[in-house]
C-alpha cells in the first residue's frame, strides 16, 4: 500500500523546494499562514506545525508581528567536513585528474528500493517505463540534458579519479534534482562534486560506512584491476535542512588506497 504523506510534511517539502530552488532566499519572507492554508486546503494549525518544525530545524525564522522568514544559515561553512579525493591527492603533491564516465537525469521508475528509501521518494512518483529517459539517449556532455529532466527526481554521475595517471577511486553519486537543479550542468572533470554541493546546499549532517568488497566486473574495469579484487567501498549520505541531498558510493582499489585518521 502506498503511504500517504501527512499534510504538514507536504507543506514542509514545498517550502524546502522553494528555498533550494532559490525562489525564497535567506532573509526573504515566505507566504503567510493564511495563504499557505488556502494553497494546501488545510487548517492554519496544520500550517503552524510545519512552520514550527522548520523553525526548530533552523530553516525558518519566525518574527513576532512581522511574519516568517528564510533563516540566515549559520552552517554556511558546513558542520560536516567532507574531504574529497582531489584535496587529498593535491595535498600529497600527486597529479590529480577526473574522468566523467556518465551523467544522467533519473526518474522515479529507474530507482531501486534503496535509493527510493534514502531520498524519501513516494511510490506514487513512479511512472510508466515507457516515459523513462533512456540512459543511452542522453550523451554525457549534452546541454539538452536538463530539458529532458522535467520528470527527474535524482541526478546520477559516475566519475573515475586518477592519481599520477592511475585510477584510484570510482565514484557513483546521486543528487536530489530539485534541491540542486544545476548539478547536472557542471563539468565534473573540472569541478569537484563535493565542493559544488557544499557551495550550493551547505551540509549540516551526514553518515557513512566503509566495507571491504570484491570488485564487480564493471568496477574492476574502471579501476583497472582484476575482477573480484579487494576494494574499500565508502558509502556516504549527507543532509541539508533535514533531508538527504546526496548519496555516494566510492570504490577504492584495495592495494592503492587506505583510510587513516587521528584519535
Amino acid at each position: 500500500m502506498t503511504k500517504t504523506i501527512p499534510a504538514y510534511q507536504r507543506i514542509k517539502n514545498a517550502i524546502l523546494d522553494n528555498i533550494h530552488s532559490g525562489k525564497w532566499q535567506a532573509g526573504n519572507a515566505i507566504s503567510t499562514e493564511m495563504a499557505l492554508a488556502e494553497e494546501f486546503g488545510v487548517s492554519r494549525m496544520t500550517v503552524n506545525r510545519a512552520l514550527k518544525e522548520l523553525s526548530e530545524e533552523r530553516v525558518l525564522e519566525r518574527r513576532q508581528g512581522s511574519g516568517t522568514f528564510v533563516a540566515q544559515q549559520q552552517f554556511n561553512h558546513t558542520f560536516v567536513e567532507v574531504r574529497n579525493i582531489a584535496q587529498d591527492l593535491k595535498s600529497a603533491n600527486r597529479d590529480y585528474e577526473a574522468q566523467v564516465v556518465s551523467k544522467r537525469a533519473v526518474t522515479a521508475a529507474m530507482l531501486d528500493n534503496e535509493l527510493r528509501r534514502k531520498f524519501g521518494i513516494d511510490e506514487e512518483s513512479v511512472i510508466d517505463e515507457e516515459s523513462v529517459i533512456d540512459e543511452e539517449s542522453v550523451p554525457v556532455n549534452a546541454s539538452a540534458q536538463t530539458d529532458a529532466s522535467d520528470e527527474a527526481v535524482l541526478y546520477e554521475v559516475k566519475i573515475i579519479h586518477f592519481a599520477d595517471g592511475q585510477p584510484i577511486q570510482f565514484e557513483e553519486r546521486w543528487v536530489d534534482a530539485k534541491k540542486v537543479p544545476k548539478f547536472i550542468d557542471q563539468d565534473f572533470s573540472v569541478v569537484n562534486t563535493s565542493d559544488y554541493l557544499i557551495a550550493k546546499s551547505p551540509l549540516e549532517s551526514g553518515s557513512y560506512t566503509i566495507r571491504a568488497l570484491a570488485a564487480p566486473d564493471e568496477i574492476a574495469e574502471f579501476l583497472q584491476i582484476a575482477p573480484q579484487s579487494p576494494t574499500l567501498v565508502l558509502r556516504r549520505q549527507t543532509y541539508s535542512a533535514g533531508q538527504v541531498v546526496t548519496f555516494v558510493k566510492m570504490w577504492h582499489a584495495g592495494d592503492r588506497y587506505q583510510f587513516s585518521g587521528e584519535l
